[in-house]
């Protein structure tokens, strides 16, 4: 990335162990926080040297957050021009084996080597979020490497407008870095049709996360009716559809979301057998008739946004359960997930299962689920693993 020497940033003695033994991350009180590396501006490519001045690895800097150095995992030496592209070309290869069309999030931050950055692709177009003083400064590199390893790609955006931005002392902003949008874009997932919109819907407009468990629901629909809470687009209410689903409810308090799944509703040939409905999910399910459903999906978005609100979160997750469970007919199925990286899979299967009990039901486990292969995760970072999923079996 350049040619010039670059600052250096000395740690603690002792505290490069952590990064000889794999963690992307150095924190700030591991780091010799002196005037010229407090004067560093965010962001900043910087070589990192233990305290006997050996080089550790290179990364971004950032000495105002918590997380100071968000390694680049290079070593010696300093990364070059074509880093950005390389480091792209290695992630699409991989989704390369998994997935046959370019509709896939193509860049997940630290497991993938850009810290802090994630890159969804659909097709032509590639939303990018920067969520790092590092990848921000270098935004429009990454851009330009896009569109020079595929040139396929006529739209880039910046939807740089997450909370996690805050943090590293970065304003929100959205804007077209390439090309053009105008409007929702399409989506392929599983052999159907949607519609995301890039600019205005949630995080880069979808959740690739959910792939191999929509497929899932896909298998477990048919012949019922569905009860699809937390709807958003409409991506597990068409599987279940498509999967042979008689009926289908699809709940999100989002009016905009819920044009976008209808319309893909229509697209894929399924709009008869869904009915989308604007409410709060916990007033739907309060008011629910017990027993009504062969088939309860609860998808909510995080719950623990950290470590703070955990316990709080973990009430959230039974009531959900226990709503949910109440809904569904015996000998019927939920399927609950969590996206809150702050809870760990033992503590949500133990509150949901808690809720299952708590109406009344008995339950079982008939599968978990993980993000789709397209999410991989640091192997020294478990905060990257965040996706979890229980389907129960209900008696």
């Amino acid at each position: 990335m350049t040619d010039a020497p670059l600052p250096t940033v000395r740690l603690k003695p002792k505290a490069h162990l952590r990064s000889l033994r794999g963690h992307p991350w150095v924190y700030s009180n591991e780091v010799e926080m002196d005037a010229t590396a407090k004067a560093l501006p965010r962001g900043t490519l910087v070589q990192v040297v233990s305290a006997e001045g050996r080089t550790v690895d290179h990364g971004w800097f950032n000495p105002s957050t918590l997380i100071a150095v968000r390694r680049l995992e290079v070593g010696e030496p300093a990364p070059g021009e074509g880093f950005f592209r390389e480091r792209l070309e290695q992630a699409a290869a991989l989704r390369g084996r998994f997935f046959e069309e370019p509709w896939w999030r193509w860049i997940h931050a630290e497991a993938d080597g850009l810290p802090g950055l994630v890159i969804d692709r659909f097709g032509p177009v590639a939303v990018l979020q920067a969520n790092s003083a590092g990848a921000d400064r270098a935004t429009d590199r990454i851009a330009q490497a896009i569109t020079a390893l595929a040139p396929e790609i006529t739209t880039v955006i910046a939807r740089n407008d997450t909370g996690a931005r805050a943090l590293e002392g970065l304003e929100p902003e959205v804007r077209v870095l390439a090309g053009e949008c105008d409007g929702p874009i399409e989506v392929r997932e599983n052999g159907a049709v949607y519609y995301a919109d890039p600019r205005e819907g949630q995080k880069t407009g979808w959740f690739y996360d959910h792939r191999a468990n929509r497929r899932l629901i896909r298998e477990a629909a048919k012949g019922g009716a569905v009860l699809d809470l937390y709807g958003y687009a409409g991506a597990f209410a068409v599987q279940a559809a498509l999967g042979g689903a008689e009926r289908v409810i699809s709940v999100d308090r989002s009016e905009r979301a819920l044009e976008l799944a209808a319309r893909a509703a229509v697209k894929n040939g399924v709009d008869g057998r869904i009915a989308f409905e604007r409410a709060d999910v916990f007033q739907v399910l309060e008011a629910a008739e017990p027993a009504s459903f062969d088939l309860v999906i609860a998808d909510p978005p995080a719950f623990a946004k950290s470590r703070k609100d955990l316990p709080q979160a973990l009430k959230g997750y039974r009531k959900l359960a226990r709503l949910a469970a109440r809904a569904a007919k015996p000998g019927g199925l939920l399927f609950i997930a969590s996206c809150s990286h702050a809870v760990d899979a033992a503590s949500f299967q133990a509150e949901t299962a808690r809720g299952v009990h708590e109406a009344g039901r008995r339950g079982k486990i008939v599968a978990r689920g993980q993000a789709d292969r397209d999410h991989p995760e640091h192997p020294h970072l478990p905060e990257s693993g965040y996706l979890k999923s229980l389907l129960f079996a209900l008696m």
